[in-house]
């Protein structure tokens, strides 16, 4: 099983045949999905829970990423539900991150804490360079406007964001904001995964347009999860992959 796809708001059903596995991790117990895709075995796991119950500051992001390194995984592509505060990234469109800024608060952050000596993660290619390139062929080919990339802001949650904050996002060079792609895109890293994520714009950020309510944040995630879930799929069975392309699997430096 060496593909997966994260999830965020709402469940991926798009095959027939379907089966659990709970995965136990010294962080706690993951429960997956795997679904066999074209002969492929693609591991989708729901960040927030099946029934969405979890709230962002509340995800147990190690054990998320430990479980599918455990399971063979070396791909991975996530979906975020995200605000903009961009001008030219308009709710409805997709963005691909390519840089973040960190502005969480309390949530484990690593999985190295200092047992195995002094561990740093480099961050020169944060989100895959090879994921984000074929996902972009693949939308080109499949007629798919992706909107640009950008840099996500991730804030701890689970309030949304004051005017002045955004303020001060879009002039540290923030595109978009959500709750959920840190520590993840940092864990990726440390475990030698390749990873990349799109965002979902679902609303203009707060003190930039009109504030959307659950339904319609809902609904614009639901129109645009299944065929960026057919992108991602695409992009894993067409077995072009190889962590020689990028940086992933480099990231660590020990002192």
């Amino acid at each position: 099983m060496e593909f997966a796809i994260i999830g965020g708001t709402g469940v991926y059903d798009v095959a027939t045949t379907t089966r659990s596995e709970l995965v136990k991790t010294p962080f706690g117990e993951v429960e997956v999905e795997v679904q066999n895709i074209q002969g492929k075995d693609i591991v989708f796991l729901a960040r927030h829970g099946k029934k969405h119950s979890t709230p962002p500051h509340k995800i147990n992001f190690r054990a998320n990423m430990v479980a599918l390194k455990e399971l063979g995984v070396k791909y991975v592509y996530a979906t975020a539900a995200v605000g903009s505060c961009n001008a030219n990234f308009k709710p409805g469109e997709i963005v691909v991150f390519n840089d973040f800024l960190d502005f969480t608060k309390m949530r484990p952050v690593t999985l190295y804490d200092g047992q195995e000596g002094v561990i740093h993660t480099s961050m020169t290619d944060p989100y895959c360079q090879n994921l984000r390139r074929l996902f972009h062929l693949a939308a080109k080919e499949a007629g798919v406007k992706v909107a640009g990339e950008g840099t996500y802001v991730c804030t701890e949650g689970p309030r949304f964001e004051t005017a002045a904050e955004i303020k001060m996002f879009q002039k540290m060079g923030g595109d978009v904001v959500g709750m959920t792609n840190v520590p993840e895109v940092v864990l990726a890293k440390e475990l030698g995964l390749c990873y990349a994520a799109v965002g979902i714009i679902t609303n203009w950020c707060t003190g930039l347009g009109e504030e959307l309510d659950k339904e319609e944040i809902l609904a614009a995630v639901e129109r645009n999860k299944s065929f960026i879930t057919n992108l991602f799929i695409k992009v894993f069975v067409q077995g072009n992959l190889s962590q020689e392309h990028c940086l992933c699997t480099k990231s660590l430096m020990r002192l």
